[in-house]
Order: C-alpha cells, then structure tokens, then sequence
C-alpha cells in the first residue's frame, strides 16, 4: 500500500534554512505528481508546492516563492523541499501527498522557526 514518511523537521532560527524529504513506497513513484502541505498552528492545511512525476514543472504558493525549493529523485521515491529564509510563519507541520485516486498523507513533520 502507498506510504509516505517525512522527515529533517526542526527547530531553526529567523533566516536559517532546513530540508525536508519524504520516502515514498507503495507506488510507481515517477508517474505522481507530488505536493508538500503545511498546518500552521491553529489554521488549516494550506498547499506549498507541487512537482510533476517528471521533475520537469514545478509550482508554489506565493508565501514561498523564491525561499522554497521543491525536487524529486525519482531513483530514490523521494521528494524533497529545501527551505531557505525561514520566517516565524513557517511554522508548521509539513506534510506530503499523493494523489493516486485518493489522497494519502504522510504523518508530517514539524518546522518552527523561532529565536
């Protein structure tokens, strides 16, 4: 069955950076686009980027445009998401999905971002 696991959350500092990276197994993970969402404390799920099966179009919500950078090693069914100048409101669990007729989740991971 489709599986997702994330992982590299954290606590980091006003303009530090992390990346994420989420396993993906269960599938043929070249032929998915996938996306990275995030839950603000207290608010809802909001869409961060996307990446085709391909690796080959790339989008991203416009709160991290040009801070955020989504890839896929397609070898590895992994997908990553390199965040640079992280704000306060960056924090977030981030998760990971697929969508394969139904949405699957991972089980997220957490991001603060605080001095």
């Amino acid at each position: 069955q489709v599986h997702l696991v994330e992982s590299g959350g954290g606590l980091v500092q006003p303009g530090g950076s992390l990346r994420l990276s989420c396993a993906a197994s269960g599938f043929t993970f070249s032929s998915y686009s996938m996306t990275w969402y995030r839950q603000p404390p207290g608010k809802g799920r909001e869409l961060v980027a996307t990446i085709t099966g391909a690796g080959g179009v790339t989008s991203y919500a416009d709160s991290v445009k040009g801070r955020f950078t989504i890839s896929r090693d397609n070898a590895k069914s992994t997908v990553y998401l390199q965040m640079n100048s992280l704000k306060p409101e960056d924090t977030a669990v981030y998760y990971c999905k697929v969508f394969r007729g139904y949405d699957y989740w991972g089980q997220g991971t957490q991001v603060t971002v605080s001095s």
